[in-house]
């Protein structure tokens, strides 16, 4: 029989209000951690604080903004008042944008920035003491977008990448303290990143320019995340075209490129003329 390696740790996951986060939670829940969830709808914190106490676990539900570094510390510091330790950090919590960076609002570029990469900064600054001493688990939630270039897309690649430059660099300085570091990339999921993605000027999109019902599910990303601890694995890319784009990039870069040029066009209402 499989040992449950995650029942009775702390665990925080940041964006937990809904998609992936709210799953993640959900499952680890499932497996008997205590789950910290993090996201700025007190209104769908309580509602998830409710099915989490239902499955029989104990939780924590923070109201967070992560671009805000004193939220961040405030989350970490609730968490140990409350449970003592932090064994395993979900860095979830992100937006998305559709606009060319010729017509773009710097602004836009700085709020994804802001929640994408030092959302990820904080967290894991306040947190990691609390990991590295239980020898436990960071993760980042990313996208092929932080191994690639994607056109209408500079503020979220950026921050990707950033992301993906703080977390390998986090996991080699505490490589004797056997840290581990995992980075995430799972293709399109159903959720609200579309509908909430900034436009140009900073508005929200509203509507998905993509069928989400083809996607996958926030529950299919979740599992591969437990997976993934339990495994101790560093990069999961859960695409076919995602492990392709980060093998052919090194040997076919512009054939790549003009790859997700031509995809990225297809999308209704596309900036990409």
């Amino acid at each position: 029989m499989k040992r449950n390696i995650f029942r009775d740790k702390v665990i925080i996951v940041t964006g937990a209000s809904s998609g992936i986060g709210r799953a993640t939670a959900l499952e680890f829940a499932r497996q008997g951690s205590k789950v910290v969830i993090a996201a700025r709808s007190a209104e769908r914190l309580a509602t998830l604080e409710k099915e989490i106490t239902d499955i029989g676990t104990e939780t924590l539900a923070c109201v967070t903004d992560v671009s805000r570094e004193e939220d961040c510390r405030k989350l970490v510091e609730k968490t140990i008042e409350r449970f003592g330790t932090v064994h395993i950090l979900i860095n979830n919590a992100g937006i998305s944008m559709r606009a060319l960076f010729d017509d773009v609002d710097i602004s836009v570029l700085k709020r994804l920035m802001d929640v994408n990469f030092w959302g990820t900064v904080y967290c894991t600054k306040y947190a990691l003491p609390y990991i590295v001493g239980n020898r436990g688990s960071i993760v980042g939630v990313s996208s092929t977008a932080g191994f690639h270039g994607l056109p209408g897309r500079t503020g979220y690649s950026a921050s990707k990448f950033a992301m993906h430059g703080f977390l390998e660099t986090i996991r080699i300085e505490n490589l004797k303290e056997k840290l581990h570091v995992m980075i995430i990339a799972p293709g399109f999921t159903t959720s609200e990143v579309r509908k909430h993605a900034l436009l140009a000027d900073g508005t929200e999109q509203g509507n998905s320019p993509r069928e989400e019902k083809k996607m996958m599910s926030p529950e299919f990303v979740a599992h591969w995340i437990l997976k993934g601890i339990r495994k101790k694995k560093r990069n999961k890319i859960m695409t076919w075209a995602g492990r392709f784009t980060a093998l052919l990039q090194r040997i076919i870069p512009a054939v790549v490129d003009y790859g997700y040029y031509l995809e990225m066009k297809r999308e209704p209402n596309s900036p990409l003329k």
